[in-house]
């Protein structure tokens, strides 16, 4: 079974996948925490700017981890119909974990960002990174804000992804690894610490 060593040697691995395109003025999103170690090493090897664009899961009850929903600092929040269904629950149920998402999403922009200036998005093409691809539902959540931006071109661009979700997106996506039995993102990583605050910051330095 092939694996990443780590979260650098799957940006690498991606970043050639990449790499034959003709990008034009690109942008190298990558999403906190764990796509941004990932994006750093794509936009490295594209000479592109790095930067990143937050979207925070919004959590089943009980379960925080099972996302059913995403949302960004300053957008609708975009839900999986068909998981809500599954659980029995309304969005209504989940007006308040949202809110919480939505304010950590601006806590966590506000970070991020510093005193830089905002995201120049329009008329470039944008890579959006993470270190892999579950149920896809905070990508998506990425993707719309983005979009909602006017970038020339929209990629989505992950090490390793569920087969499963490939097929609900819009957005073109590039994945190194597509398993037949994905499990969890961990699963194709042997070193896949908790990325900090601290080594985001770094990396956008």
């Amino acid at each position: 079974m092939k694996r990443f060593a780590n979260r650098r040697e799957a940006g690498r691995a991606l970043a050639a996948r990449l790499a034959d395109h003709a990008w034009h003025d690109p942008l190298v999103l990558g999403l906190p925490r764990g796509g941004v170690p990932v994006a750093k090493e794509i936009a490295t090897h594209l000479d592109a700017e790095l930067d990143v664009v937050v979207a925070r899961k919004i959590g089943a009850p009980g379960h925080p981890e099972y996302g059913v929903g995403a949302v960004t600092a300053d957008s609708e929040p975009i839900y999986d119909p068909a998981v809500l269904r599954a659980l029995n629950l309304t969005e209504e149920q989940l007006s308040s974990t949202c809110d919480r998402e939505r304010e950590e999403a601006a806590r966590r922009t506000s970070l991020y960002r510093g005193d830089r200036p905002p995201l120049d998005i329009r008329d470039r093409d944008v890579i959006v990174v993470d270190d892999g691809l579950a149920t896809g539902v905070t990508a998506k959540a990425a993707l719309r804000w983005i979009a909602g931006h006017e970038p020339r071109s929209l990629t989505l661009a992950v090490p390793v992804a569920a087969r499963e979700s490939l097929g609900t997106f819009r957005t073109p996506v590039v994945a190194v690894l597509v398993p037949k039995h994905f499990g969890a993102v961990s699963r194709w990583y042997e070193t896949f610490d908790q990325t900090t605050d601290a080594e985001v910051l770094s990396a956008l330095e």
